[in-house]
């Protein structure tokens, strides 16, 4: 089997040659820059460790893993427009560097490539793939509303949260690992499987990075700890804060929500405390180890040979940063 690291060289090395020096320059450029901006490109692993699962030669999934990826880079391009980002993986966004209309265009651009490399697959195969596919796409977009309907919402609900969380990153993870064992030929029972382990892995992982947003150690997080406390994220960790707090605390945090004047550092340590007191650090953990747990079981019902699984249960490992 491939190792997760020659996986990726091939993923980087299927996207450089990615047919995309076509003109008008100023479409194809932006895409360029995008997808040469790098990342772990998880997604695209993940499809091809599920082939891998049955399959040795991982070539013929290799462009339907492309297409996920162009997908995913696709939604972030656009991401980042609408929340005007400035940067993404310390490089300019494209709505920067060029502008709001070249980041609507190439993204729109991006979305219909995405398509037409996942279809470079096997044709019996291809009306499964695309059909999980196209329904992933359709609930990432759902996601997304979701999320925005949440910024003007005091009302947003756990389980409304963990839905759109769900929907907004755990289904292309899922996605990725049926699309690559059903090209691979498995059992009906075994994609099933590969999908709710996926599912619940990212909604671990989205858990996850709400918990260190407040208090991981920004060396190891990679970015600043508190944004989301600054802009009022509805997190899991704002929305039970105001679920259990009592009611001297839940006004003391409201006093601090919505508070766009106050110190920002101020803020951080404030709502941390109000967070601590009331205990949602340990809620959040509490949650995020048993959706963890889920998608281990989920693995164990895949019906092949442990060693063969040993390559997921590692990724799934480092993804939660945990040890062996």
């Amino acid at each position: 089997m491939y190792s997760s690291k020659e996986l990726l060289q091939l993923v980087n090395e299927a996207i450089a040659s990615l047919p995309l020096e076509r003109e008008p320059k100023g479409l194809y450029a932006p895409i360029r820059y995008v997808l040469s901006l790098g990342g772990k490109r998880i997604r695209p692993v993940l499809m091809l460790m599920a082939y891998n699962l049955y399959r040795e030669d991982v070539k013929p999934c290799i462009m339907p893993a492309i297409g996920l990826e162009t997908y995913h880079n696709f939604t972030l391009l656009h991401d980042d427009l609408m929340d005007r980002a400035e940067v993404r993986r310390g490089k300019a966004c494209v709505h920067r560097k060029w502008n709001d209309n070249t980041a609507i265009l190439s993204g729109d651009n991006m979305l219909v490539l995405a398509f037409q490399y996942m279809m470079q697959c096997d044709e019996a195969k291809m009306p499964d793939v695309m059909r999980v596919f196209s329904k992933t796409a359709i609930e990432i977009d759902e996601g997304q509303q979701y999320d925005i309907d949440f910024e003007t919402r005091n009302d947003v609900t756990e389980a409304e949260y963990i839905e759109m969380i769900r929907l907004k990153t755990s289904v292309l993870l899922a996605c990725a690992l049926q699309i690559g064992a059903t090209l691979a030929g498995a059992p009906e029972q075994d994609t099933q499987a590969l999908y709710r382990f996926g599912e619940n892995l990212g909604l671990a992982f989205q858990l996850q990075d709400d918990f260190l947003d407040v208090y991981g150690d920004p060396k190891v997080f990679g970015k600043k700890i508190g944004g989301d406390i600054l802009c009022d994220k509805k997190t899991y960790m704002l929305i039970n804060a105001l679920l259990h707090a009592s009611e001297a605390d839940r006004v003391e945090l409201q006093r601090w929500i919505g508070c766009k004047d106050c110190n920002p550092e101020e803020k951080i340590q404030a709502v941390t405390a109000l967070y601590t007191k009331i205990g949602v650090d340990r809620m959040a953990q509490e949650r995020m180890n048993a959706y963890y747990a889920e998608a281990e079981a989920c693995l164990d019902k895949v019906s092949l040979p442990e060693e063969r699984k040993h390559m997921l249960r590692s990724i799934a490992l480092e993804l939660m940063g945990r040890q062996s």
